[in-house]
């Protein structure tokens, strides 16, 4: 590390902004799950927390890289701080009954163990963000963003999300449903090629 990565203070705009990304998953988990899930308002309130989520996660990560407000602080909290908004929006989904619960496990173990390992090779090895890692964030953010909205669908929630007009809410829904499978996808491919390239640095290392 760097003498100008080691003075800059823990108490900056990007620090800041993931710290509220954390404390923001509890309200958002609140929202979502509100009256089971079968809200309208509560949704759409969900769905502004998770979307304003999404948008500091971008925002922290471009200004520490701009400024140079790259802390050990930063490394450690913006992963948890993505899984933890993300995590929660598989369980509480799937609590609701909108996501498979056996997608919900296979992805959050993907999403943890690479975040664990991550943070405990963070000294020793440095693994660079692969396009498909890039691309499998993009496509859970869109299809999660999709699924909290309070779209028409099965019988699930009978005719509380009426409100959405003509087959408009059902065709969403199931677009988001493939988004998803795309996403648990790269999900799964993006965890191996971490596994993999971990793999080949630790023996160049040797």
């Amino acid at each position: 590390m760097s003498t100008d990565q080691q003075q800059v203070s823990n108490w900056n705009i990007a620090n800041v902004l993931t710290v509220l990304r954390i404390a923001m998953v509890p309200l958002f988990g609140w929202a979502l799950l509100h009256d089971g899930g079968d809200d309208p308002l509560w949704r759409w309130v969900a769905f502004a927390l998770f979307a304003v989520a999404m948008v500091t996660d971008k925002i922290d990560g471009d200004l520490a890289r701009k400024h140079n407000l790259i802390t050990d602080f930063g490394k450690i909290a913006d992963p948890i701080a993505d899984k933890a908004i993300t995590g929660m929006a598989f369980i509480g989904l799937s609590l609701v009954g909108d996501i498979w619960w056996w997608v919900t496990i296979v992805v959050l173990l993907r999403e943890w163990s690479v975040t664990l390992l991550r943070l405990s090779v963070l000294k020793d090895v440095v693994i660079a963000a692969a396009q498909s890692g890039k691309i499998k964030t993009v496509l859970q953010a869109i299809a999660l963003a999709g699924l909290i909205w309070p779209l028409p669908h099965g019988e699930a929630h009978g005719g509380v999300f009426d409100f959405w007009p003509g087959p408009t809410g059902e065709v969403l829904f199931y677009l988001a449903q493939v988004m998803l499978a795309g996403a648990v996808v790269m999900t799964m491919w993006s965890g191996y090629e971490f596994f993999r390239d971990v793999v080949k640095q630790r023996r160049l290392r040797v």
